[in-house]
């Protein structure tokens, strides 16, 4: 529930276009729904202004589908993260509106009727190609929670023309993700070329001496560049809600 929600059952409770009792039976999961396996936290978006999502490495198919049903029944899209092949097909067949994107391991299932929030632009950049996984896990969610995305894939320092020949459109955009693996240098020669808020996603991707990531992450907190923000290996949804913090902030100054 988020607080146009909110706003819309005071409303129509004010207005006699309900009842308390059809009132209370809106709110009936808030602040949270007790649903066994889990308690779903419907009182985040408005707390927070994001909704729960679902992680889903560790969960059966039938707590995942559990989970997403408490979640559309209380009016929430629904983001599952990390999620197999094997739960994401169980997933579809259950809710056939849900999107499945293999490349991000992410199922998202919208919630109907409700127009779309537009935060702003983020734009999504990555190293190399073996980087894709992690940045679209950051685009999904970026645009599950109400984001425009422009991804800008394999513009690597190896080859840093790739990079430059992009720069003119860097002003339209509100908030860069920076995706890299090997050293990671990507983000500092982006955090040089820009004022907007730069997060940086180090990889796992690179040979022994990159450390399963580790290399890139010291990288990025070494940073020349200032004010570079840093999230955990592979964490593109921890950019991604770290973008949408930022955004729903500038939103709220307008």
């Amino acid at each position: 529930m988020n607080r146009d929600d909110l706003k819309n059952i005071l409303r129509k409770l004010k207005g006699g276009q309900l009842t308390l009792d059809e009132a209370m039976d809106a709110l009936r999961h808030f602040p949270y729904h007790d649903i066994g396996v889990a308690r779903v936290d419907s009182h985040r978006e408005l707390r927070v202004g994001m909704p729960e999502v679902i992680f889903c490495e560790g969960k059966s198919d039938e707590q995942i589908i559990k989970i997403a049903q408490s979640m559309l029944t209380g009016g929430s899209s629904v983001l599952a993260t990390r999620i197999s092949e094997a739960a994401a097909k169980s997933l579809c067949k259950k809710f056939s509106r849900a999107v499945h994107n293999r490349i991000a391991h992410t199922a998202v299932i919208r919630k109907t009727g409700i127009a779309k929030r537009d935060l702003g632009l983020v734009a999504v950049v990555t190293a190399g190609t073996a980087d894709i996984p992690v940045a679209e896990e950051a685009a999904v969610t970026c645009e599950a929670m109400g984001c425009n995305v422009h991804r800008v894939f394999d513009v690597g320092v190896a080859g840093i023309h790739r990079l430059t020949s992009e720069a003119e459109s860097f002003d339209r955009f509100d908030v860069f993700i920076v995706v890299a693996g090997m050293e990671g240098a990507l983000a500092s020669v982006v955090g040089g070329l820009v004022g907007k808020p730069v997060i940086a996603v180090p990889t796992s991707i690179g040979y022994g001496a990159s450390f399963g990531g580790l290399a890139a992450l010291l990288s990025m907190l070494n940073s020349c560049s200032s004010g570079v923000t840093v999230v955990n290996i592979d964490s593109g949804y921890g950019a991604a809600t770290a973008a949408v913090r930022i955004l729903n902030l500038l939103k709220g100054q307008e």
